[in-house]
């Protein structure tokens, strides 16, 4: 039996991969839909021995299919964001304490204690629907930081171009989390010169803005707000567990979560350090759903085990992962 226990005190890659091969027997086994996918692919159980013969479900399973571990109750459902006419991500959790372990354990490894900020929410367009995993971390967060200025803004700008100065002139540790477009949109109106804040990126600019690469949309970021670096979180709704870049885009990942990037070719088999493939996510904590994704994100990975996102794949780019979309 796994305990989440053993997931969240993982201390060395000896542990990790000792518990990875055994959450990935106990969701061939438990996993309808994984189990389709690995016998699709012919994969012998028995003889995967390491991480890198694990096979990663595509991400696209959780439009169409219920991926799920056990059969209790399911506690929430996370959906993802789309445009009008798009399918949507399902993830079917049933056991929110799980999540909320694992949220809250990776933000004191790279942050700390909660308590020591006050969170700010610039997020609007995760507000404006139902089912946001990101929304119930976010608002988790609020209240642990018992702070009675932490909170959401949705398009009260004024309100929090006030409250930031506010409080960054009274020497107040700050964490302002925001997505891409509404941060832009932010530092159009009013330019910052913050000495106590952190700038923290959700990334996508959700159509309202055009795409921009990671180095200008920093730089733009930067300025605006007066700060050296802008951090970013890297998670998605498929998942129960977050990698924190604290700048310059490099992502490291807490204990319990690895990424590995396959080749964009053959997508069976993994690139060298450095060299750009698609991202696959090992999230342990995932263990009622599934915990080896791969992603449709387009990423390197460095021999200190951080990495970077690029950028996505498009339909045109996906090439050998269609073929393993049952």
């Amino acid at each position: 039996m796994i305990s989440t226990h053993d997931i969240f005190t993982i201390s060395n890659q000896k542990q990790f991969d000792k518990i990875a091969l055994k959450v990935f027997r106990f969701q061939y086994e438990n996993n309808l839909v994984y189990r389709e996918f690995c016998d699709f692919l012919k994969t012998d159980v028995q003889k995967v021995k390491s991480t890198s013969q694990i096979p990663f479900l595509p991400i696209e399973f959780f439009k169409t299919r219920s991926v799920v571990s056990n059969t209790n109750p399911i506690q929430a459902t996370f959906t993802s964001s789309g445009t009008t006419g798009m399918s949507t991500s399902n993830h079917l959790v049933t056991d929110v304490s799980i999540y909320e372990e694992s949220y809250r354990k990776g933000f004191s490894q790279f942050y700390g204690n909660i308590e020591d900020y006050v969170v700010l929410a610039l997020l609007p367009s995760y507000l404006e629907r139902e089912g946001s995993s990101l929304i119930y971390m976010v608002d988790d967060l609020i209240q642990l930081s018992n702070q009675p200025e932490s909170g959401f803004y949705l398009h009260n700008y004024d309100e929090l171009i006030e409250k930031l100065i506010q409080l960054d002139q009274v020497g107040q540790n700050v964490i302002l989390i925001g997505v891409t477009y509404a941060l832009l949109d932010l530092v159009e109106r009013h330019s910052f010169q913050l000495e106590n804040t952190i700038i923290m990126e959700t990334g996508g600019m959700k159509g309202k803005r055009k795409e921009m690469i990671r180095e200008e949309l920093h730089q733009q970021l930067c300025e605006g707000f007066g700060v050296n670096t802008i951090h970013s979180e890297y998670g998605m709704t498929e998942l129960l567990s977050q990698a924190y870049s604290l700048g310059e885009g490099f992502f490291e990942c807490p204990p319990w979560m690895q990424i590995l990037v396959r080749d964009t070719e053959d997508a069976l088999s993994y690139v060298r350090e450095g060299k750009t493939g698609g991202i696959n996510v090992i999230d342990l904590a995932n263990i009622n759903s599934c915990s080896f994704i791969a992603t449709q994100d387009l990423g390197k990975k460095y021999c200190n085990g951080s990495f970077e996102i690029l950028g996505r794949f498009d339909h045109s780019d996906i090439r050998g992962c269609n073929l393993m979309v049952i």
